[in-house]
């Protein structure tokens, strides 16, 4: 049986995958079953930062492999320690747990805020506000969380204590604290799976005056859009706002899975021993390799994001076949005049791999993706943007 025979065969068809097998890759190009090459314009989902089989990121994995690949949180373990510290060193948070995945670490994010008002305001605080359009994970808790009906009617009942409101409507966050008493305020500066929507500066401004006026715990859910994606290490960081929590995950591991709740100053001591806990949670293996990655996030690399994000919204907005371009850095999205499916299926006839969200292309390349690939990926997405 070959691969997608197999994949039919036994796992669970939770995904309408695209005809293509992946099988190896360099950089920011893949190479099928069939030896066919592609330009990476997705990077399995913001995930992998430096692309492909990154030699770096290869030889800290490795080398943690080679000494020990698990030992559980019983012990002490090095990698663990040294990431929260550079984490905690570059975003003046104060302590960090450690994840598998930007849902738990979004479920964390919310335990922790849950805890801290209850013992605060009482155990009847606990209602956590979030925008609608979002998306905070797959559990039953984050698709509560997540602000879109359609992935909540499968799955009812959900976790209980969730409100959405729409973002840049300040008043329907006040009208809701006044008739509950909220915990927490959670939210996405650029909405991702929403169809990369970028909040302005006054409703962050808003958010983060609002809440700590309230004392309600403002959490900042930065799963795709950390560790460079925006050209800021964290895209609250183009705002000039402090969140409480912030969540984070996919670049992060730059491959391997990890999620980690960062924890500021009013909730750093929240959490007693066995209030929360995850086996795979702060993996040695995983954490050498996101040390890796953090380690390489300078000025001077950040400012390179910034400039191949520019570099692209100019090739697209000059296109009369794309109707808009949103989002920061190297997390775009693009409405073209015709079907976002359409576009993408001809994209990988002609060898480039984006995403989608809602009616846009979405883009999320390795952000050290070379300017000569960008440009001609962009070619080819405009080519394929334009009608019959």
């Amino acid at each position: 049986m070959n691969t997608k025979k197999l994949d039919e065969a036994y796992i669970a068809h939770t995904y309408k995958r695209f005809p293509v097998e992946i099988v190896s890759g360099k950089g920011s190009v893949f190479t099928d079953v069939n030896g066919k090459q592609y330009i990476d314009m997705g990077s399995g989902i913001g995930v992998n930062i430096f692309g492909a089989a990154d030699e770096s990121w290869v030889s800290a994995v490795n080398e943690q492999l080679n000494k020990v690949q698990h030992t559980s949180n019983l012990y002490y373990c090095k990698p663990c320690a040294k990431l929260a510290k550079a984490l905690c060193n570059k975003t003046g948070m104060k302590k960090v747990f450690f994840a598998n995945s930007g849902a738990e670490a979004n479920e964390c994010a919310i335990k922790a805020a849950r805890k801290y008002a209850a013992e605060k305001k009482g155990a009847d605080c606990y209602t956590v506000v979030t925008l609608k359009n979002s998306f905070h994970g797959r559990t039953l808790t984050t698709l509560a969380a997540t602000g879109q009906d359609c992935f909540h009617s499968l799955y009812n009942p959900l976790t209980p204590g969730f409100v959405s409101v729409d973002a840049e409507n300040g008043e329907q966050l006040k009208d809701v604290c006044k008739t509950r008493k909220v915990a927490a305020v959670m939210c996405e500066c650029i909405q991702g799976e929403g169809g990369v929507i970028t909040l302005t500066d006054e409703y962050l401004t808003f958010l983060r005056e609002f809440t700590e006026q309230n004392d309600i715990i403002l959490i900042i859910d930065e799963v795709q859009t950390g560790f460079g994606r925006t050209g800021k290490l964290f895209s609250y960081m183009n705002y000039g706002i402090e969140p409480d929590i912030i969540t984070s995950a996919k670049g992060l591991g730059g491959g391997l899975p990890i999620g980690a709740a960062l924890l500021g100053e009013k909730v750093e001591n929240i959490f007693s021993y066995g209030d929360h806990g995850s086996t795979f949670g702060g993996n040695p293996a995983s954490c050498a390799g996101a040390y890796n990655i953090l380690s390489r996030l300078d000025d001077v690399f950040l400012y390179e994001v910034i400039r191949k994000g520019e570099l692209l919204k100019s090739l697209f907005t000059a296109s009369p076949a794309i109707e808009s371009v949103t989002g920061k850095g190297l997390m775009i999205g693009i409405k073209p005049v015709k079907s976002a499916v359409e576009v993408v299926n001809k994209c990988i006839e002609s060898g480039v791999l984006c995403l989608t969200a809602k009616d846009k292309i979405r883009l999320l390349p390795p952000l050290n993706t070379p300017d000569d690939l960008l440009i001609k990926a962009a070619n080819i997405i405009i080519e394929a943007c334009k009608g019959e």
